[in-house]
């Protein structure tokens, strides 16, 4: 009896986790490390059908796809080839033919899920051999391009390089319907003991003004962010930009307002000064990739994620965690269950923490150490509209009109019409339905209260006793989650 009463009051911790209405819950879906490589097109929409549908059972809003691996494609270009980590040779179109992006940005949608398109700037040819396509830009343009420790990366130094990536981004958000413009950590190249950046010649012609060549290093990617958040919203003003960066900013010892922390810094190796472009409002969300364990001696989570929410209160900050090493680690406090609980608790505890993306995204499907029951069953199990975003837009649309219930026999479905709007920051995207007990106050803070969040402008309602009475209520939601005054309708059954 005693053994049943320690389990139970084991997990009350889990059963009594309190939601967020708003919070982001993304995950990672990568090409780069060849999942989908030479996968014929019936096998690769399957694969990700799956993900998806796995992925939303466990509450996921949000997923990041790599849509360009290595200055390649895995969507229809016009400016660079198609990807090798698509087709398995650089250049070749899938076949059956098939745009991914676009593919996905409908899957995701349908799910009631954003689709952040991600991109690596720099990165213009990975480790792994394989030839360059005829367009690619390091055949194009070799001059523009340097070899690091086996990896070729288009030069931060030269200004052309940032106006063609600039280019496709423009291209990619006028011709794709992505709610997100997502970057990750890769600047500069990560440092190898002994192997220098071959730029002595550029910081030569272009460095004059700067002491040192780390910070023109800086100043040549804070140029480039800088540009890019131009370029995202002048393109499509709604459409959100975010960074991942690695991990720690700079350590103590480094700055005295860096983390207690002993490992690469973002600042002082990456040349990624990420504070800064917070600062000056250059991105909209950020993911550091917090990937460590609580309790790590070099970088411990617990450290890393109140740094965080301490420095990064001017954009919607998301935590970026690694699933394999969660549920690989247990819980100082308990060693009978592994990091997830802790990890969960902190982010409830911190105000500036908005969110989580996954790494990566099969390892929450995989259901790795329950990480995905855990998030369907309890942390995430109720929908969850996403954070605002009130330095692009903070006002609401109109509430739907003319809410009705026809009732079809063996079904009741409910219907409304959009309200008025001739902006984007006016039209209804989504909308939101609730449900209420007949006298229950409404109180559309309570996430449970949540039924489903839909682009469609009717909801077929949930069965119910007979001689009972709900009240449901409508929201609109802008592009941007804004939520508009609610619409009710009583529904006796």
């Amino acid at each position: 009896m005693k053994k049943i009463i320690l389990s139970i009051f084991l997990l009350l911790p889990l059963m009594l986790v309190a939601q967020q209405k708003r919070e982001f819950r993304g995950a990672w879906i990568q090409c780069v490390n060849g999942q989908f490589k030479g996968m014929p097109t019936k096998q690769m929409q399957q694969t990700l059908s799956y993900q998806l549908d796995e992925l939303q059972k466990d509450g996921c809003n949000a997923i990041i796809f790599q849509v360009r691996p290595e200055c390649d494609a895995l969507y229809e270009s016009q400016l660079e080839p198609w990807s090798f980590y698509l087709t398995g040779q650089q250049g070749k179109a899938p076949q059956p033919y098939w745009d991914p992006l676009k593919w996905m940005i409908e899957q995701c949608h349908q799910r009631g899920m954003e689709l952040h398109a991600w991109i690596n700037p720099y990165r213009a040819k990975t480790k792994t051999a394989h030839t360059n396509a005829s367009n690619h830009v390091v055949s194009r343009y070799p001059e523009r391009c340097f070899e690091y420790d086996g990896l070729t990366l288009l030069n931060p130094a030269l200004r052309e390089n940032s106006d063609y990536i600039c280019e496709v981004v423009r291209d990619i958000l006028t011709r794709y319907d992505v709610d997100g413009l997502h970057i990750d950590d890769y600047f500069y190249p990560y440092p190898v003991a002994g192997v220098e950046i071959p730029d002595a010649n550029d910081f030569k012609q272009y460095g004059e003004g700067f002491l040192t060549r780390d910070d023109w290093r800086r100043q040549n990617v804070s140029m480039f962010i800088e540009q890019l958040a131009k370029t995202v919203h002048n393109t499509k003003p709604w459409v959100k930009l975010g960074i991942s960066p690695f991990g720690i900013y700079r350590n103590q010892k480094s700055d005295p307002n860096g983390s207690r922390t002993n490992g690469l810094q973002n600042y002082d190796q990456l040349y990624a000064d990420i504070l800064l472009w917070v600062n000056k409002g250059w991105m909209d969300y950020c993911v550091p990739q917090l990937y460590w364990e609580i309790g790590n001696k070099a970088a411990d989570y617990d450290e890393l994620i109140n740094w965080w929410n301490h420095h990064c209160s001017k954009v919607n900050l998301y935590i970026g965690e690694d699933v394999e090493r969660t549920v690989k680690y247990p819980d100082i406090s308990n060693p009978k269950r592994h990091q997830l609980a802790a990890k969960m608790a902190l982010h409830n505890d911190l105000p500036n923490v908005k969110g989580t993306v996954l790494w990566y995204a099969k390892a929450a499907v995989d259901n790795i150490g329950n990480y995905g029951t855990s998030l369907r069953n309890n942390y995430w199990r109720y929908p969850a509209l996403q954070p605002t975003t009130p330095w692009i837009d903070n006002e609401a649309p109109r509430k739907p009109r003319k809410v009705k219930v026809v009732d079809f026999g063996d079904k009741k479905v409910l219907f409304w019409t959009a309200p008025k709007g001739k902006e984007w920051y006016d039209v209804a995207a989504k909308y939101v339905v609730y449900r209420f007990d007949k006298g229950e106050k409404i109180n559309i803070s309570d996430p449970s209260k949540i039924l489903a969040i839909t682009s469609d402008t009717h909801f077929e309602l949930p069965d119910a006793p007979l001689k009972t009475s709900f009240v449901y209520v409508v929201t609109a939601l802008d592009r941007l989650q804004n939520e508009s005054d609610i619409a009710k309708k009583k529904v006796k059954y």
